[in-house]
């Protein structure tokens, strides 16, 4: 009768204690399933509804006002999404700032496996991946230790009893071989399922820490006032860094966790058979396979950096044309820009062929050492027990058996055992080694990937707040000794590598407006007008606390939103935005449909609004409140102005700024929506050049156009007022006196030149 070792035996009574849970686990598992949201709408989206308490089906009207409240608040703050969502504090950015420095520009273009690579990976998983040992992806990786752990202890399992079939074999012992081919059998069931369980949890590790870095980096990214970092992070290419770049950084860390733990575990396994010497052996293979490798690895981390922003750039192109095909068509600049998109592509392309040719002579060495000098060096290792080491149970000398029974087929059959199975180890160890060696080119490209993440979080990081200048929620606008400059984050032209973007104060440039100081109380309508360039959106800015003030004594204040939430100041940009969602969202943009809910607003309520702006029609013409269209494409100029101005019907703040955001509107309908925005109590801040809409206001701000950042506050309707107007008509009648001088000079020129011309 064989017998079999000891591990062997421990290793099936663990598999019949894991037989014996399976149902439980199965058990558990169904019930999680039932009681997750994963196979109904949850109930606080069903809360309201009329056949909620009848658990009834859903109408078409009620389930698109479930689908429309994406979320709910709750009393400590989170939001309710099918599964708990809370926002990252801004406490934990706050200390979090400190351990994501900028990085020097040397750092950036030459990524690399050193201390800064180190230092970065390390600020990423301890302070985002895994800030805790509580945390769910702290548990996935333990479990996914285990499941490794499980797998060597049935790979070597598997080892010894290949090992024991091989010495049946050899033994003629056919009830053994027998024996030892059902135990096979019984254990490839937990073998195979601790390697799809292993792959599984690969990618749930992944995908977890995609999720994290990704509501982390939304969190930090779409900030608001007064960080703003959305709008002052100066980041080019910022949609690939937050996408494609954080997918790929999850996925190349989860690949590279698994082989190294694979090593560790083979090495400790095969190094009981080795001996010391073969160790050796086995420390010295990976010593020189190491070097040879690294001595002949380009920098694969610079070139996927370098990928990753081609890529980028391609795909910002594909946006923008996606964004502005209306505009390039009334061009017809369909040629220009495939012509640009196509020098984009070939960017990208020919620096992906150069990394083809460069991983030619790498992928030839890496092939060479691997595959076939571990396998000669697999063969010395397998050697050593047999040659050097020769001990009693490489020699195929059994323990605790009378001497009389050993004989020569014995020592064969021991010594094929040994081998058969310290081969297995060893091919396992190989498979192991090999995926970590190839994945040193991973670990490279994770290089590249972590230092394009870090730059974006440090970046967002060491941006500091805007001033937030606020009084008590009866306070009004005001500023005073104000000195209008463009920050450096604002310029078109900053560069994703310099570091003058984390200055929110330069003095590159002159100011637009200098010492400008006004006071703005309740039903003190302000017009702003100017030359085009002089600085008029410039102001705006300023005033909704996108701009810091420049000077020494600048003082901005603004009132703060009132406790109804009723918003202090909103403003309406010059370029109407539409935002991804239904026709109902369009209005009530920023909010969202839970807090449309809370106001106790209705939709009769909407479609008043809609009839002052004159567009009661859009409702029925494009198909009810819940329909999803692209807005931006559906609606033209005019209703899209419109439909912002509803949003200030909607919102009713005390203050509205509005920036040229009627230009595309007739004078009649402009009109009638400046008089409602007044009856409402709307204190309008106007930025336009139509004298048209000056008797709406009873303020005036002009701003010079002759490069000297003067200004003029008037009071609309006033002698000086007047006399302003008087001084600009005297000036434009005198010019236009000198018309007929001016005619007559042409006139002489003409027939200078026509007297020039060869016969």
């Amino acid at each position: 009768m064989a017998t079999f070792s000891k591990p062997l035996l421990d290793s099936l009574r663990q598999l019949r204690h894991y037989k014996s849970s399976r149902p439980l686990l199965v058990l558990v598992a169904t019930i999680l399933l039932l009681r997750s949201r994963l196979l109904s709408l949850p109930k606080k989206a069903r809360k309201g509804t009329p056949n909620a308490k009848k658990d009834e089906p859903l109408s078409t009207g009620e389930l698109a006002d479930v689908l429309q409240q994406v979320y709910e608040k709750e009393a400590d703050g989170s939001k309710t999404l099918l599964v708990n969502i809370q926002e990252t504090p801004k406490s934990t950015f706050a200390s979090d700032a400190p351990h994501f420095p900028p990085l020097p520009a040397a750092a950036k273009a030459k990524p690399n496996i050193d201390a800064t690579f180190l230092r970065q990976l390390r600020a990423i998983l301890f302070r985002i991946a895994f800030p805790s040992l509580r945390t769910k992806e702290t548990a996935i990786v333990v479990a996914h230790s285990f499941f490794l752990v499980l797998r060597t202890v049935l790979s070597v399992v598997v080892a010894r009893l290949d090992g024991r079939l091989a010495r049946d074999l050899v033994s003629a012992n056919g009830k053994g071989f027998l024996r030892g081919l059902g135990l096979w059998f019984l254990l490839a069931i937990p073998s195979t399922y601790t390697n799809s369980i292993i792959r599984h949890l690969q990618s749930k590790l992944s995908l977890s820490l995609r999720t994290r870095l990704t509501r982390y980096t939304h969190d930090l990214y779409l900030s608001s006032a007064p960080e703003l970092r959305y709008y002052r992070s100066g980041l080019e290419g910022v949609d690939q860094y937050i996408t494609a770049d954080i997918e790929a950084w999850s996925d190349a860390f989860g690949n590279i966790l698994k082989p190294s733990l694979d090593l560790i575990l083979f090495t400790s396994q095969l190094s009981r058979s080795l001996g010391v010497r073969g160790t050796i052996l086995l420390f010295g293979n990976y010593y020189v396979t190491v070097a040879i490798l690294r001595a002949v690895t380009p920098a694969f981390g610079r070139l996927a950096a370098v990928e990753a922003k081609l890529e980028g750039e391609y795909r910002a192109g594909m946006g923008r044309v996606g964004r502005e095909a209306e505009e390039i068509a009334f061009y017809d600049g369909g040629h220009r820009e495939k012509d640009i998109l196509t020098r984009a592509y070939l960017r990208l392309i020919k620096h992906v062929n150069s990394i083809y040719k460069i991983r030619i002579a790498y992928e030839w060495t890496e092939d060479y050492v691997i595959k076939y000098l571990w396998s000669a060096a697999g063969y010395g290792l397998i050697a050593v027990p047999l040659l050097f080491t020769r001990t009693t149970r490489s020699l195929g000398i059994q323990t605790g058996t009378p001497a009389k029974e050993d004989r020569p087929d014995d020592a064969i059959a021991g010594r094929t055992e040994t081998y058969v199975s310290n081969r297995r180890l060893l091919l396992s160890l190989a498979d192991a080694g090999g995926r970590l060696m190839y994945a040193y080119k991973d670990l490279l490209e994770l290089a590249g990937l972590t230092t394009r993440l870090y730059t974006l979080l440090s970046t967002l990081h060491s941006l500091p707040s805007l001033p937030a200048h606020e009084i008590e929620a009866a306070g009004d606008i005001s500023l005073s000794n104000v000195d209008v400059v463009v920050p450096t984050y604002s310029q078109d032209t900053l560069d994703d590598e310099s570091e003058s973007g984390l200055s929110d104060s330069s003095h590159s440039f002159p100011p637009l407006v200098k010492n400008l100081s006004l006071a703005l109380k309740d039903g003190d309508h302000l017009m702003i007008t100017g030359s085009n360039g002089v600085g008029k959106t410039a102001v705006a800015r300023v005033l909704a606390g996108l701009w810091a003030p420049q000077g020494l004594e600048a003082d901005v204040r603004r009132p703060k939103d009132g406790e109804d939430g009723r918003k202090s100041v909103f403003v309406v940009p010059q370029r109407a935005y539409m935002v991804t969602g239904s026709l109902l969202d369009q209005i009530i943009y920023p909010h969202s449909y839970p807090e449309y809910l809370e106001s106790g607003k209705t939709e009769k309520d909407l479609m008043e609004i809609l009839e002052k702006v004159f567009l009661a029609y859009l409702p029925e013409r494009e198909g009810g409140w819940t329909t999803r269209k692209e807005w931006r494409d559906v609606l033209s100029g005019g209703e899209k102005q419109r439909m912002a101005m509803a949003r200030v019907f909607y919102h009713r703040p005390r203050y509205a700024i509005l920036d040229e955001c009627t230009s595309a509107v007739s004078s009649d309908v402009e009109g009638r929506m400046y008089e409602h925005a007044k009856n409402l109590g709307i204190t309008l801040i106007t930025i336009s050049l139509r004298p048209s809409l000056m008797k709406y206001h009873t303020h005036l701000l002009t701003l010079s156009g002759d490069g000297s950042a003067r200004w003029t506050l008037t009071q609309v309707g006033t002698a000086e007022e007047r006399m302003g107007i008087d001084r600009e008509i005297s000036s434009l009648e005198s010019k236009l006196a000198d018309v007929e001088k001016w005619e007559e000079r042409v006139k002489e020129l003409d027939v200078f030149l026509s007297a020039q011309e060869p016969a």
